[in-house]
Protein backbone atom coordinates (compact mmCIF):
# COMPACT_ATOMS: atom_id res chain seq x y z
CA UNK A 1 0.00 0.00 0.00
CA UNK A 2 2.91 2.34 0.78
CA UNK A 3 4.47 1.90 -2.73
CA UNK A 4 1.32 2.38 -4.46
CA UNK A 5 0.26 5.52 -2.18
CA UNK A 6 3.66 7.01 -3.13
CA UNK A 7 3.22 6.70 -6.56
CA UNK A 8 -0.62 6.83 -7.62
CA UNK A 9 -2.05 8.66 -4.34
CA UNK A 10 -5.35 7.57 -3.34
CA UNK A 11 -6.39 6.68 -7.00
CA UNK A 12 -5.39 3.03 -5.97
CA UNK A 13 -8.58 2.99 -3.81
CA UNK A 14 -10.43 3.72 -7.15
CA UNK A 15 -10.79 0.58 -9.30
CA UNK A 16 -8.58 2.38 -12.10
CA UNK A 17 -4.76 1.71 -13.60
CA UNK A 18 -3.12 2.63 -9.73
CA UNK A 19 -5.38 -0.33 -8.30
CA UNK A 20 -3.99 -2.91 -10.84
CA UNK A 21 -0.63 -1.39 -10.17
CA UNK A 22 -1.58 -2.01 -6.29
CA UNK A 23 -2.90 -5.74 -6.69
CA UNK A 24 0.34 -6.63 -9.41
CA UNK A 25 3.08 -5.15 -7.10
CA UNK A 26 0.83 -6.73 -3.73
CA UNK A 27 1.29 -10.19 -5.44
CA UNK A 28 4.84 -9.71 -6.41
CA UNK A 29 5.89 -8.65 -3.34
CA UNK A 30 4.33 -11.89 -1.76
CA UNK A 31 5.64 -14.51 -3.61
CA UNK A 32 9.21 -12.70 -3.81
CA UNK A 33 8.87 -13.05 0.50
CA UNK A 34 8.14 -16.17 0.03
CA UNK A 35 10.72 -17.07 -2.88
CA UNK A 36 13.53 -19.67 -1.29
CA UNK A 37 14.50 -20.84 -4.48
CA UNK A 38 11.45 -22.20 -5.74
CA UNK A 39 9.24 -19.59 -8.16
CA UNK A 40 6.22 -22.40 -8.16
CA UNK A 41 5.19 -22.76 -4.58
CA UNK A 42 6.24 -18.66 -3.86
CA UNK A 43 3.43 -18.18 -6.52
CA UNK A 44 0.89 -20.58 -5.20
CA UNK A 45 1.76 -19.27 -1.70
CA UNK A 46 0.88 -15.57 -3.11
CA UNK A 47 -2.42 -17.24 -5.08
CA UNK A 48 -3.57 -18.64 -1.80
CA UNK A 49 -3.25 -15.34 0.33
CA UNK A 50 -4.04 -13.20 -2.30
CA UNK A 51 -7.16 -15.34 -3.54
CA UNK A 52 -8.57 -15.70 0.45
CA UNK A 53 -8.10 -11.96 0.93
CA UNK A 54 -10.78 -11.95 -2.19
CA UNK A 55 -13.48 -14.22 -0.66
CA UNK A 56 -13.56 -12.60 2.46
CA UNK A 57 -13.73 -9.06 1.21
CA UNK A 58 -15.65 -9.33 -1.68
CA UNK A 59 -17.00 -6.65 -3.90
CA UNK A 60 -19.24 -6.58 -6.79
CA UNK A 61 -18.59 -9.00 -9.45
CA UNK A 62 -17.03 -6.64 -11.50
CA UNK A 63 -14.42 -5.29 -9.18
CA UNK A 64 -13.65 -8.39 -8.11
CA UNK A 65 -12.52 -10.11 -11.59
CA UNK A 66 -10.29 -7.08 -11.83
CA UNK A 67 -8.53 -8.15 -8.78
CA UNK A 68 -8.45 -11.58 -8.99
CA UNK A 69 -6.77 -10.70 -12.49
CA UNK A 70 -4.38 -8.20 -11.55
CA UNK A 71 -3.43 -10.63 -8.55
CA UNK A 72 -2.70 -13.15 -11.30
CA UNK A 73 -0.87 -10.89 -13.69
CA UNK A 74 1.29 -9.97 -10.82
CA UNK A 75 1.80 -13.60 -10.05
CA UNK A 76 2.63 -14.07 -14.18
CA UNK A 77 5.24 -11.26 -13.83
CA UNK A 78 7.05 -12.37 -10.54
CA UNK A 79 9.50 -14.21 -12.38
CA UNK A 80 10.42 -11.27 -14.80
CA UNK A 81 11.12 -9.27 -12.05
CA UNK A 82 12.21 -11.27 -9.12
CA UNK A 83 16.01 -10.31 -9.64
CA UNK A 84 15.45 -6.86 -9.60
CA UNK A 85 15.93 -3.85 -7.61
CA UNK A 86 12.84 -2.50 -6.04
CA UNK A 87 13.08 0.62 -8.21
CA UNK A 88 13.36 -1.17 -10.94
CA UNK A 89 10.35 -3.68 -10.17
CA UNK A 90 8.45 -0.88 -9.31
CA UNK A 91 9.52 0.66 -12.98
CA UNK A 92 8.32 -2.39 -14.60
CA UNK A 93 5.19 -2.71 -12.97
CA UNK A 94 4.59 1.17 -13.94
CA UNK A 95 5.18 0.59 -17.26
CA UNK A 96 2.84 -2.67 -17.34
CA UNK A 97 -0.17 -0.14 -15.98
CA UNK A 98 0.77 2.30 -18.26
CA UNK A 99 -0.50 -0.25 -20.91
CA UNK A 100 -3.14 -1.46 -18.95
CA UNK A 101 -6.77 -2.37 -20.72
CA UNK A 102 -10.52 -1.01 -19.36
CA UNK A 103 -13.31 -3.53 -19.05
CA UNK A 104 -16.90 -3.43 -18.33
CA UNK A 105 -17.47 -6.65 -17.60
CA UNK A 106 -16.14 -9.48 -15.94
CA UNK A 107 -15.84 -11.87 -18.62
CA UNK A 108 -13.49 -9.40 -20.29
CA UNK A 109 -10.75 -10.39 -18.23
CA UNK A 110 -10.52 -13.08 -20.69
CA UNK A 111 -9.52 -11.06 -23.77
CA UNK A 112 -6.83 -9.73 -21.91
CA UNK A 113 -4.61 -12.33 -20.26
CA UNK A 114 -1.14 -11.20 -20.45
CA UNK A 115 -2.08 -7.46 -19.08
CA UNK A 116 -3.33 -5.17 -16.30
CA UNK A 117 -7.05 -4.59 -16.48
CA UNK A 118 -9.13 -1.69 -14.98
CA UNK A 119 -12.54 -0.51 -14.85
Amino acid sequence: MQISQKHYGNAQHKSGKANAFRHAIWNVLLAKIAHKNDDASAIQWADNVTTLHEKLAPNAPLETAMDLHNNKIGRQLFSEVKSLSEDEMIQYLKDKTEDAKQISKPQDVEMHLNDLVYI
